[in-house]
């Protein structure tokens, strides 16, 4: 008997990612066969994971929602859709009024019932829910790198941020279920985990009573997982002992992705960071201290409500003294229900974009600086994808899909393998990309 085809789109963050091939792998141990596959066009189910963080993201949710209902009515198709995530679990009775065409809604953490679902109107095998004990992730993407989930949710009140009234309350995993997650994705190949949640700075705070992010990396460097990476860390009381952890354990990578959002203190302050511009000046030079070559990321917003000129400005001095080795930065989005969606947004999204452009050219300009200085040295680099007339590659100081590439010439290199580690020699660079040769 033919398999059902289970089609499964996965929008917005990495943790997003995490959900879905989660609950593929639970979907593919009930027998489903499932891909990840925005083009594919022959399924019995489409599963959406919908993102809800701003505007964005939520326009783009509902367009691959429509884009779907829109197939299965022109295409005279009968697949059934399926619909959750972030999106989902904050506007549930909306969608179910303004888009009764999806077939089932579900939140977060819906796994289960998604499951229920699916064999309850499964027309080629009617089977019982099984626990799904032995099911293991499936892997999206690359099959040589995971993103590991250490906890749900967030304690933070950031004015800005949505995500409490979404994920509710911080839950941190224990440390031996995280363990064992790396454990049977080393088996399945996969040399370097990214550790990601709302705040991993938080972690162990509500289920050990004490943050244990320095007990979770210590347990996980005893496993033969080749790379650590660490993202998404808050500022304010970060555990600074994790730092003297990278230069002893070389398995974590001395790169620390730590959101600031802002330096101008009214601002901070109004957007209940609850740290200041000294403070944080202090963390990074603590950081950068202790830890040699570490690549420090982070992310801000312009055009946060009544943020005017002068602060803007402070922002942009901010950035060019820093010199952050990578950069993101967003135009601040209003969230319906937070405590910014009350002040006066009184910066156009005009003069937004234009602060982006702004703050962005003078990142670029900075990364051009720094890549330029990587010419001639020698780094570790593992091998991503093939791409055009490049094998593209990343250093210990580059998280995937957002930070710089390291391109290497196939002519030259040929048997260079996806998955592996080699040592590259950096010969030229542009702003965001490196070029090198096997050393």
């Amino acid at each position: 008997m033919q398999k059902t085809k289970i089609n499964l789109v996965s929008l917005g963050c990495s943790k997003n990612t995490v959900d879905s091939e989660s609950l593929a792998g639970k979907l593919i141990h009930e027998g489903f066969s499932v891909k990840f596959n925005m083009e594919e066009l022959s399924f019995d189910f489409i599963i959406i994971n919908t993102c809800g963080f701003i505007d964005k993201a939520k326009e783009e949710s509902i367009n691959t929602i429509l884009e779907f209902i829109n197939l299965r009515k022109e295409g005279n198709k009968n697949f059934k859709i399926i619909v959750y995530g972030c999106l989902a679990q904050r506007y549930k009775k909306d969608l179910e009024k303004e888009l009764p065409e999806i077939d089932f809604l579900a939140g977060i953490m819906a796994d289960k019932d998604i499951i229920k679902y699916v064999l309850s109107t499964n027309y080629n095998e009617q089977r019982t829910e099984s626990a799904n004990t032995n099911a293991k992730r499936s892997l999206s993407g690359a099959k040589h790198y995971a993103y590991i989930k250490i906890s749900e949710g967030c304690d933070r009140r950031c004015s800005f941020c949505a995500i409490p009234l979404i994920k509710g309350k911080h839950v941190s995993r224990p440390i031996e279920d995280i363990v064992e997650e790396t454990n049977a994705l080393i088996k399945q190949g996969v040399k370097e985990i990214i550790l990601i949640a709302q705040d991993t700075s938080y972690y162990g705070l509500d289920l050990y009573g004490k943050r244990c992010l320095y007990d979770l990396l210590k347990e996980l460097c005893k496993t033969d997982i080749h790379w650590i990476r660490l993202q998404y860390s808050y500022p304010n009381q970060f555990p600074v002992e994790i730092l003297d952890l990278m230069n002893e354990e070389t398995k974590i990578c001395h790169y620390l992705d730590m959101p600031l959002q802002h330096i101008n203190n009214r601002i901070l302050d109004s957007m209940n960071r609850n740290i200041t511009s000294a403070e944080i000046i202090s963390l990074i030079n603590n950081v950068r201290a202790r830890v040699k070559n570490i690549a420090f990321r982070t992310t801000l917003i312009v055009g946060y409500p009544t943020e005017n000129k002068l602060e803007f400005n402070e922002l942009k001095t901010f950035v060019k003294e820093i010199k952050f080795d990578r950069m993101g930065a967003f135009t601040y989005s209003k969230e319906e229900g937070t405590k910014a969606a009350e002040l006066n947004d009184n910066v156009s999204e005009k003069e937004k974009q234009r602060r982006l452009d702004e703050l962005t050219e003078i990142q670029q300009e900075i990364s051009f600086e720094l890549n330029q200085n990587k010419i001639g040295k020698t780094f570790e680099t593992i091998i991503d994808r093939k791409e055009g007339e490049y094998f593209v590659g990343r250093t210990q100081y580059d998280s995937p899909e957002v930070d710089n590439e390291v391109l290497i010439a196939i002519k030259d290199n040929p048997t260079l393998q996806i998955g592996e580690f080699y040592d590259i020699k950096i010969t030229d660079s542009s702003e965001f990309d490196l070029y090198g040769t096997l050393a």
